[in-house]
């Protein structure tokens, strides 16, 4: 009878952890869609053309320290608005980010102060301003020289 019951005790712990096994969680990232909320004009002031995008706004701290994380792609109109309480110097870097970016830094007045270009994905080194920025507009890479963008150009959001 000991030894029946024993039996037992083995396989029903056998069935168990085999079964737990077979049962592995498969944990599959889900794709940040973007979501229009603004639209931003940026006003170029060596010819006085004008750059439109679509945008969605950071001025959370959650969005701010998401910003751009685990997405796929980005349109060529479309970028992000990182809105900050306060102008000071701002340190970005590219963790969980898939896609290379240009990053505008923009002061208080709404004028370009400078840029980071062709920021690396999943690049942790900071990507400093600068300059004192109150806002910080996310775009795809290479979009600053394509459009010819320059410091002391201007935004309106």
């Amino acid at each position: 009878m000991l030894k029946r019951f024993a039996l037992f005790l083995f396989l029903s712990v056998f069935l168990s952890l085999s079964a737990c096994k077979k049962d592995k969680k498969v944990i599959q990232q889900t794709e940040v869609s973007f979501k229009k909320e603004a639209e931003l004009t940026i006003f170029k002031s060596a010819d006085s053309t004008e750059v439109k995008l679509d945008i969605e706004i950071a001025d959370t701290d959650f969005d701010i320290q998401t910003g751009l994380m685990y997405r796929n792609s980005m349109e060529t109109n479309q970028g992000m608005l990182f809105i900050f309480d306060d102008e000071r110097e701002r340190y970005f870097y590219m963790k969980n980010t898939k896609i290379p970016l240009d990053l505008i830094f923009i002061d208080s007045n709404k004028k370009i102060v400078s840029f980071q270009k062709n920021a690396k994905p999943f690049n942790e080194s900071s990507l400093p301003s600068n300059a004192p920025a109150q806002y910080v507009l996310e775009i795809n890479a290479s979009l600053v020289d394509t459009w010819g963008l320059s410091v002391g150009d201007s935004i309106r959001y």
